[in-house]
């Protein structure tokens, strides 16, 4: 990605150039309450964050309707998406409200804006936060462990931000500044000084708003794990030799700091933190402790230098995140360089989980304060960062088929030439936690639209490019869904995605076709029917047979194009789980499915295939609405399948039910449901109230994280199989 691009997404990401003093003093709050009214007190909140991490979003139709007009599409966007990078989570128009349930994230600062129809942009106005740099945005912060330094410290026990302005080139111009907490204008001793800047594109007041830097120095303060320093907060355009020359002579003159280098640091974000290398690099003497957090460029390093550098800078500590950072070739480059020039310097390793955002620059904060101005012992990178190996490109355009995968889960999308006119290009994907469905945003890249994302676990992956708000099939992709001819699919291998691969050809069952002739349908209809490998229909005793149904909108080849049942039940008789069995998969679409499995799709696969009549040995499951199917089964003719099992479904009212029979005949009700983003979770909990009001013997396999979606039911039916026919 270019620095232009980047630059362009940092808009996107909501933040701007830098701002006046004046402007950041006032006018800031007074433009962020003209443009997102404040709410009433009885306003019910948009967005609800429950305890275990799951966001609610619930905008009001009228609301959208009132301010923006008539609209087809409403989406949050907001760094919910791989690397806390920039995405859109689609809402759905349900009543009078546009909602949706995005989780369970990972702990963390959070901020969104409200997008209809691509371009038309609210803040949420029941949200009281706000980020001065755009007062479109509102955050959030979802407590956690990993997030304890963003929590705002105790009432009374923080440092204070101050505005402090001065002058500079016949212009004045503002900073901000932390004190720590017991600072006094007036004592003995003076304190050491770090001046923190932001990126080009960034404004000063966004290291308060989504780097959280008051609340991590607080929070460390407190902790006692760094020492008191005073913080000094400008932009990158104030910090050319003389503007810095300016600001420091401006904080010197109205706070007690040490002037001489051991007590000088320096770093930044971006451009801020290039900035801060060539201040400490090209006139060594100024810092003694400098900090970049993914520098976008380097300045030049003259290798006669290094001796100076190496006298007065006492640490050098680079950062940067994983490949989806811009910064990323500009560390690899520069930690070379450095090398060549015989430059002391500490690398922090790549952050695996982390790109180009404030997410990563606040973990890069919290390692580096520590650092400051005393005696570090530990100089290896934090835990769980990698080796920068080298550099990354991916595939020039249009040498590939669309996605590029990297070994370790990055991800390139490409879109062909046909889209150079569109004005807004995503992908699609279900790469949300558990499996639920973000649109990254993809960047224009000459007549291509091109991003890379990620890392993505180990998994079986979706999705569809949304050009202009319409769906379009990615025509590099040679994949095709036949129930869902604009999805294409990828892979990523792994350990944890063992049992979605595929195994060794020759190695694996069979799957077939086989047509039957529907009595309700009045046509022939096909099913695909997996045998086991070394199936022999000779054998004595005939095989078990589970009949797998798909869901509502889908058919009979979704459990293998979709599903990975193949891949899984394989996986699963060649690790010894499985008990050698047939799984028959049917159309499921049918205004009698009773009567299509009992009077067409059993006994045709009977007559084919050598499978078991008895009860014992036939199985019945289903996702959705095969899971309703499956119930419907059992509660009409209970004791034909002694395995029944439904995959998100509800098992409806207790009217007319024969409990004894169903109890007697079945050996195993096993149930799955995903977790709150699957829309069928309230009535699947009241069916297990239904169940247990009534005495049906069941077993739950608790929840699925995840969506109603492919990777809970891969999962569930991971659990399911090897759990059939066995004594």
């Amino acid at each position: 990605m270019s620095t232009e691009q980047y630059h362009g997404r940092l808009r996107r990401l909501g933040v701007r150039r830098r701002l006046s003093a004046a402007f950041t003093a006032g006018v800031i709050a007074t433009a962020a309450v003209l443009i997102a009214p404040q709410p009433a007190a009885a306003d019910t909140p948009w967005l609800n964050v429950s305890a275990d991490r799951y966001a609610t979003f619930a905008v009001p139709a009228a609301y959208v309707q009132e301010n923006l007009g008539t609209v087809s599409q409403v989406v949050v966007e907001g760094n919910f998406g791989p690397s806390a990078s920039w995405a859109e989570f689609g809402l759905t128009r349900r009543g009078d409200v546009w909602s949706g349930v995005l989780g369970a994230l990972e702990p963390g600062l959070y901020n969104y804006q409200v997008t209809a129809d691509d371009t038309l942009t609210i803040k949420d106005p029941t949200n009281s936060t706000g980020v001065a740099s755009n007062p479109l945005l509102s955050t959030f912060l979802v407590a956690g462990d990993s997030a304890r330094w963003l929590v705002d410290a105790p009432a009374g026990t923080g440092g204070k931000i101050e505005t402090l302005t001065y002058r500079t080139t016949n212009a004045q111009r503002s900073a901000l500044v932390w004190t720590p907490p017991g600072y006094a204008a007036k004592g003995p001793k003076g304190y050491p000084a770090l001046f923190l800047q932001s990126g080009d594109g960034a404004a000063t007041t966004d290291w308060l708003d989504l780097g959280r830097s008051k609340q991590i120095l607080d929070n460390l303060s407190a902790a006692g794990t760094i020492r008191p320093m005073v913080v000094v907060i400008n932009d990158v355009d104030g910090s050319d030799d003389k503007g810095l020359k300016d600001l420091r002579k401006a904080v010197a003159d109205r706070y007690r700091v040490l002037r001489d280098p051991e007590h000088q640091a320096i770093a930044g974000v971006s451009d801020g933190a290039t900035e801060a290398l060539r201040a400490a690099l090209t006139k060594p003497g100024q810092f003694g402790y400098v900090g970049s957090f993914s520098g976008t460029s380097a300045p030049a390093i003259d290798r006669k230098d290094a001796k100076a550098i190496n006298r007065s800078v006492k640490l050098l500590r680079l950062y940067t995140g994983n490949v989806t950072d811009p910064a990323y070739n500009t560390t690899y480059r520069l930690t070379k360089a450095l090398g060549r020039a015989d430059v002391r310097f500490e690398f922090d390793g790549v952050n695996p989980d982390g790109g180009a955002t404030w997410t990563t620059w606040q973990e890069n904060l919290v390692d580096f304060l520590p650092r400051l101005f005393r005696h570090v012992s530990d100089h290896r990178p934090s835990p769980g960062h990698q080796q920068l190996k080298g550099e990354f490109t991916p595939p020039p355009a249009g040498t590939t088929p669309t996605p590029f995968v990297t070994d370790d889960g990055f991800v390139t999308f490409e879109t062909t030439t046909d889209f150079a006119d569109a004005q807004h290009v995503t992908v699609w994907a279900n790469v949300a936690p558990g499996g639920s469905w973000l649109r990254l945003p993809l960047t224009r890249d000459g007549d291509r639209w091109r991003a890379t994302v990620g890392p993505l676990k180990p998994w079986f992956y979706y999705y569809r490019l949304i050009v202009d708000r319409v769906a379009v099939k990615d025509a590099s992709n040679p994949t095709t869904v036949t129930t869902e001819p604009m999805w294409s699919t990828f892979f990523i291998p792994g350990p944890g995605a063992r049992l979605l691969s595929d195994v060794p050809a020759g190695r694996g069952g069979k799957v077939e076709s086989m047509t039957y002739s529907s009595t309700v349908a009045g046509q022939d209809r096909t099913a695909l029917v997996w045998t086991p490998p070394g199936y022999d229909p000779n054998r004595t005793q005939p095989y078990p047979v589970l009949y797998l149904q798909h869901g509502g909108g889908q058919n009979y080849t979704d459990w293998v194009e979709m599903g990975r049942a193949k891949q899984i039940l394989d996986h699963q008789f060649l690790d010894g789980v499985l008990t050698p069995m047939v799984v028959v998969m049917g159309n499921g679409n049918s205004s009698n499915f009773n009567s299509e499995l009992r009077e067409n799709i059993v006994p045709t696969a009977r007559a084919r295939y050598h499978i078991s009549s008895d009860p014992s040995q036939q199985a019945l499951a289903g996702l959705s609405m095969g899971g309703g199917q499956a119930f419907g089964v059992l509660r009409a003719y209970p004791g034909e399948f002694a395995y029944v099992a439904a995959f998100s479904a509800g098992f409806g009212s207790g009217t007319g039910v024969d409990v004894a029979a169903i109890n007697n005949g079945t050996k195993m009700l096993r149930l799955y449901v995903g977790d709150q983003t699957d829309f069928v979770y309230p009535s699947f909990m009241a069916s297990l109230t239904t169940l247990n009001n009534l005495g049906i013997r069941y077993e739950f396999d608790g929840v699925t994280p995840g969506p109603h979606g492919w990777d809970v039911w891969q999962k569930n039916l991971i659990d399911l199989a090897p759990r059939l026919f066995k004594r």
